[in-house]
């Protein structure tokens, strides 16, 4: 292409940016796929290696270490090497640990590639939605933001079914199912699949033009904006280098007048640390665990962690419909209420439920039921609203000149605080299920309070138009100059 490249029309706009989209989200179902699969590997995985529950626990998790570490990382060196580089990284990385898992001998070794793959996951979760950010007009960067999210969920679903077809076929997942092979390590094979295409389809993403700004490839910048329908590229590319940095960001870049972080930071680091500690990655983890717990079999107990998985996916689909038009805020606020109250529901049915002669929860012919309902209530609520919506908020909330550094530290905390959760679950649930969802709860309402005094609305305002508000409630609009 050439600098007259010609501009798209407003349909091919439109297909290419979806297209554009589409590819660089698979990154997030590689996210969703890897913190999932391992759901229906777990109780295989601790007869295998006879691991205590803190062990079994720190198994689980400790991608989720990896994901801290990679997306620490992403930030700068997307801005160095870019963000597609940085998805075919993750992509090799997702592929090694898919095999390495699969094969491992040891719990160590598994650990070992459990965080390799971590890595790759983090690295993902902070260039897909700055690049999807980046890419998007503000008019419709909400929907095509909470893409990321809908391929988290369809990643989920994924993994889940393809944990309980390769359980059923073998007829547990401890069995023998082809190789040689116990199923549980078919289900870490499986990634392979989605890993490949992702490294494959990023080969087709054209650079985002704000990394090429960055880098003085103005022309190059150009050619990008007018495939994608930027009518006057010119002035696009202008009102980019107004907002960029000319330097390298630092984490430096992050602190205030007064030696703190920014308080557009702290707010991006507090949202992404709530979106864990409201404990929705229970759910996914140790949901199968959980139902067993309770008087489900193995196979009903995965048939409803899948069926739980799609009703993720379709009340996402919900957020992505609604998103540009109902705004952040308003979506997270009713996420926060409706959490609420179906984690203490949760809370108050575990802690009052009688115990049976294996000192499980014994649940009633109505509480069981109770706690299932609440439990989906929770995923439909969190999946509308904090699932999606904090993805959208991370990409866009931020200023030009510190989006990428900001975003991999407001992410890697996220990850942290997921890693928290998901290894003080075991010991926690030990000590009373009662008491682990009423923390949950806590955390949810914590979150509503948040998110009224200290969120503000970006629906339909221009990347170059964030200035680091906090506070300010009323969207602004796109209409308002850069400063």
């Amino acid at each position: 292409m050439t600098e007259n490249t010609a501009i798209a029309t407003p349909g091919q706009a439109r297909r290419k940016i979806f297209a554009m989209t589409c590819v660089a989200a698979l990154g997030g179902f590689l996210f969703g796929f890897d913190t999932s699969v391992i759901n229906g590997a777990v109780t295989a995985i601790d007869d295998q290696f006879h691991a205590s529950s803190g062990e079994l626990g720190f198994a689980v998790s400790s991608a989720l270490l990896g994901c801290a570490v990679g997306a620490w990382y992403a930030g700068p060196l997307a801005d160095r090497f870019s963000r597609i580089h940085i998805m075919q990284t993750a992509a090799v990385l997702f592929t090694i640990s898919a095999i390495g898992s699969a094969l491992a001998g040891s719990l160590e070794v598994l650990i070992v590639f459990r965080v390799m793959g971590g890595i790759g996951v983090g690295m993902a979760s902070v260039v897909v939605p700055a690049y999807i950010a980046e890419i998007a007009p503000a008019e419709r960067r909400g929907r095509l933001a909470s893409m990321q999210q809908l391929a988290i969920v369809l990643g989920i679903f994924v993994a889940l079914l393809t944990d309980f077809l390769i359980s059923e076929a073998a007829g547990g997942a401890s069995n023998d199912l082809w190789l040689g092979l116990e199923a549980w390590r078919w289900m870490f094979l499986s990634g392979v699949v989605p890993a490949v295409l992702y490294g494959v389809g990023t080969l087709f993403l054209p650079f985002s033009p704000r990394y090429l700004v960055m880098k003085g490839k103005d022309a190059q910048a150009a050619e990008v904006l007018r495939s994608i329908g930027e009518q006057d590229a010119d002035a696009k590319i202008k009102s980019i280098q107004r907002t960029m940095n000319t330097k390298r960001p630092r984490l430096a870049d992050l602190r205030s007048e007064s030696g703190g972080l920014q308080p557009i930071v702290w707010v991006g680091i507090t949202v992404s640390a709530l979106q864990q500690l409201v404990g929705i990655n229970v759910i996914f983890y140790y949901s199968s665990t959980l139902w067993q717990a309770v008087g489900f079999s193995e196979s009903n107990s995965m048939l409803i962690t899948v069926i739980t998985s799609v009703i993720n996916v379709v009340v996402t689909l919900i957020a992505i419909a609604t998103v540009d038009r109902v705004g952040r805020r308003a979506l997270l606020l009713v996420g926060s209420a409706g959490m609420t109250v179906c984690l203490s529901t949760m809370a108050v049915v575990f802690a009052t439920a009688g115990t049976n002669a294996a000192g499980q929860p014994d649940l009633g012919d109505f509480t069981g039921p109770l706690a299932l309902v609440a439990a989906n209530g929770f995923v439909i609520f969190f999946g509308m609203s904090w699932g999606p919506v904090v993805w959208v908020l991370l990409g866009e909330m931020f200023p030009n000149s510190i989006r990428a550094i900001a975003m991999s530290v407001a992410v890697a905390v996220q990850w942290i605080m997921n890693f928290v959760v998901s290894t003080t679950f075991p010991p926690l649930s030990e000590a009373g299920l009662g008491l682990a969802y009423g923390l949950y709860a806590g955390f949810a309402l914590i979150s509503l309070f948040f998110v009224a005094k200290f969120v503000q609305e970006t629906k339909g305002v221009e990347l170059e138009d964030m200035t680091g508000d906090v506070g300010h409630h009323e969207a602004a609009t796109s209409a308002q100059p850069a400063t």
